[in-house]
Formats: C-alpha cells, structure tokens, sequence
C-alpha cells in the first residue's frame, strides 16, 4: 500500500490522488454491501498463521535500528519499498545502524523493554488492567529523556529522535492542516485506476488482518468481513475529503488491543478517539516520545507474534501445514504482504490438491476361503484430480484377483473417472484376468452394478 500511494501522489499530486482515495472508499463500500468479504473464509490457517509471524519478524527487523538510535525510517514503516531504492539488503540495514548507535536510546530501550516484560511476567503487575506496560514504559522514556536534556547529559536523545507531529498555534493554522480533493479529475481514468487499486489492495490486507486478529482473540468469536468493508469504505470516503491518507487494519494495533485485555468492538471506538484528543490537545506532549521507546514497544509486540511457540505448534500440525506456513512467512519477509500471502496460497493450494488426489478412495484387501478379494470403496466425491491416483493402483491390481469397487458413499464422480473405470472393465480387467464387481453405482452413471463380470483372459 505504501508504494501505490507514494507513486500515485507523485504522479498525480495530493489532491487529485485525494479524490482516488474517496473513489477507493464507495468501491469497498459497494464490496461491503455485495458480501465480497465472505472471500476471507477461504485463507487457510497455515497461512494467516505465517503472515502474522512474518509481519513479527519484520516488525522486529524494522525496530532494531529505532531501538538503538538510527531512525532513518519512519516509526511503524513495516512495509516499505526500500529495498527496491537503495543498496542496502534486508540484514545489512540493521548492522548499518550500529555505526550510529545512540547510548541514551538504547538506555530508554532497554529500560522500556523491562518495563514490558515485567509487566508480563510479574504477577501483581499483570493484575493492573487499568495502567497498561506500554504507557508506563513511554512515561518512563519521556522523563528520562527529559532528566538527560535537563542535566546535559550526552545521554539526551535530540529532536530527530523522537516523535514529530505537526502542531497549530491557532484555530486557523489547525483548520490549514486538512485538505480537500480535486474533483476536476472525475473523468480521468488515472484517478479511477488508482482507486480501484487501492479499494482491491486494501480490501485484501483488511480481510487477511481480519482473519488473523479472529486468531489472536482468547475467545475464538467470529468478525463480520463485509461490515468491516463497510467501515472502512466509510471511513477511507471521509478520509479523502479531509485530506487523509487511506486506511485499512493493521494487525499491529489489533494486537496491542489484545495484549491490553480489550474484549469488544468498544475498544477500537476508544482507541480512536483517544488517538484523536491526543494528536489535538497534547501534540507537543507526544513530540517528547523518544522513538525507541516505541520500538521497544513494537518489539515486544513482534516477539509475541513471531514466537517459537508459533513455529513449534504448526511443526506439530504435520507437513501440510508447516511447509506453507514457512514458505509463507520466508515469502512475506522477503516480498510483501499481498505477494507473500499469495505464494503462501499457492503452496497451500498444492498441498490440498495432493490431498484430495489421495483421498480418493479407500483400498482394503480380505481374505476368505475362495481366495483374496480387493475392496475399492470410492470417496464422496471424486473428482478429475483423482483420475491419477485410481489409474495407478488399478494399473497395480495382481493379475487372476478379485475386486469389488464400491460407489455407495459417492454423491459425485468426474466424467473422466467413469471413463478411467469403463476403459478398466472393458480392456485392463480382461488383460490381467481380473473378476471385477461394480457396485451400488448410481442410474446416471450407466455403469449398471455388475456381480462377477468375469474378464476372460
């Protein structure tokens, strides 16, 4: 999202990329009330689990330099494109910043990151629902900072390194900050191509956050996608004709919710409307939070998303699960969001089709006193994509045996199987004299249920 918004406000300026936002808004209002959110339910838990793990390792990746003082990148900038636009590769970045290590920000860090883990681990402290770690560790990084600068300390961590918001002196210069859209561009369709981008890319990023913050709740409940669409359209409209950037869930935030105990929708009202007081009346205040102690902050959050724990349960779901939960995280770390998910999917994809190709039957042998007789029980359904899997075991049928393939649990066969099963009955069967028995086939597949239909040889 960040590289389609940078491009799109460079190509076409702030305002007429303001009008692509509010087009982007009514399109996922639009996807909202048509029920396209229900597209969510077909993400596989191998990989929603290995994009929440990749995004804590990237959160991780991106917040060692902050932690240590080396704030080229903006607080929070996960997903940025610089690989793409300088010659640092995704490791060497964090061992560059060491040459600009900060001892009064790694100071607030690691304090910070006690705070958090006491607040963790301490009984009496995780009692105290009401005073979260997290703002107590960055009242603790804004007086510290503070003590530094107060004494002259070389510990003081100067402006650059700490949080930058815009402030107003006046009503008028508060009132300057907002911007309106250009409708001028209504008839280009530049500006609904970016929209459309935008309304899609969002759209995909908030149902996979969507399903991954379903995950994270302690009490397993279910979130509506399309009201979530609707929300968010909404919210993207209002954002575009005040001048706001778009908008879609970030697991970050929902995670922190989590963490702090909240349980209903009434804590995302509150978070945003404290974000908003917040950036109005005390703007000058937030300007005082040293960045690493935001990263300390973010880092925690990304141990806990990315924990070992993660990696040992789905290693314990079986290789279905594990290998495109890896291959999702490795992809999401190394791409992006929407490109890792979507490899992730296709290696799930493939998993599942492998699946159900071997699935297609069940195979038994008994013995009685005539001799061996080979039981083939058709699945429910069978599909083309077990055509493969029954050619080969009955091109591996012994020859003089006898064999009953079964198609009473069946609702469904694929055209090609039946043809896979006449070719079988009227050539291979008579090739290896083998005593084929069709039953409980139904009328429509006119293949009538044979006893004993005896391939001479």
């Amino acid at each position: 999202m960040i590289a389609i918004v940078l491009a799109a406000i460079t190509d076409m300026g702030y305002e007429p990329f303001l009008l692509a936002v509010v087009i982007a808004g009514g399109i996922q209002l639009l996807l909202g009330f048509i029920k396209a959110g229900s597209i969510s339910a077909y993400f596989p838990t191998s990989v929603i689990e290995g994009m929440l793990a990749a995004i804590g390792i990237i959160i991780i990746k991106k917040e060692i330099p902050h932690a240590i003082g080396y704030d080229k990148a903006h607080e929070g900038d996960f997903f940025s494109y610089e690989l793409l636009s300088d010659d640092k590769g995704f490791f060497t970045e964090i061992i560059h910043s060491f040459n600009y290590a900060h001892a009064g920000a790694i100071l607030v860090t690691v304090v910070s990151l006690g705070i958090l883990i006491a607040f963790n681990k301490i009984a009496f402290l995780k009692k105290i629902k009401f005073i979260p770690g997290a703002l107590v560790a960055v009242t603790v990084g804004i007086i510290l900072n503070e003590i530094f600068r107060a004494t002259g300390s070389s510990l003081a961590i100067s402006q650059d390194h700490l949080v930058t918001l815009p402030t107003a002196s006046n009503f008028n210069e508060f009132i300057g900050q907002f911007h309106t859209p250009s409708f001028e561009g209504i008839m280009n369709p530049d500006t609904w191509i970016v929209g459309v981008t935008i309304a899609i890319v969002a759209s995909i990023e908030t149902l996979l956050c969507l399903e991954a913050g379903d995950k994270m709740d302690p009490w397993k409940r279910y979130s509506s996608a399309n009201t979530e669409l609707k929300a968010q359209g909404l919210g993207n409209v209002l954002a575009g004709l005040i001048g706001g950037l778009p908008m879609t869930s970030v697991i970050v935030r929902t995670s922190a919710n989590v963490n702090a105990g909240a349980r209903t929708k009434m804590s995302t009202i509150i978070h945003g409307i404290l974000l908003l007081l917040t950036v109005i009346i005390i703007p000058g205040l937030l300007n005082k939070i040293p960045m690493a102690c935001l990263a300390a902050i973010l880092i925690m959050i990304g141990i806990k998303l990315a924990s070992p724990k993660v990696f040992k349960h789905m290693w314990k779901t079986g290789k279905h699960q594990f290998i495109p939960f890896v291959v999702t995280v490795i992809a999401v770390v190394f791409t992006d969001l929407l490109k890792g998910v979507g490899i992730g999917l296709v290696v799930s994809i493939i998993f599942i089709l492998r699946g159900n190709m071997k699935l297609a039957y069940f195979f038994k042998k008994e013995k009685h006193h005539e001799g061996e007789t080979i039981h083939i029980d058709l699945a429910q359904e069978v599909s083309f994509l077990n055509k493969a899997a029954i050619k080969q075991t009955l091109a591996h049928l012994p020859k003089n045996s006898k064999v009953v393939i079964n198609a009473a649990n069946t609702v469904y066969i694929d055209y090609d199987v039946l043809e896979l099963l006449r070719d079988f009955l009227e050539f291979g069967s008579k090739e290896k004299n083998i005593d084929v028995t069709l039953a409980n086939f139904k009328p429509a597949y006119k293949m009538e249920d044979a006893d004993h239909v005896y391939s001479e040889a």
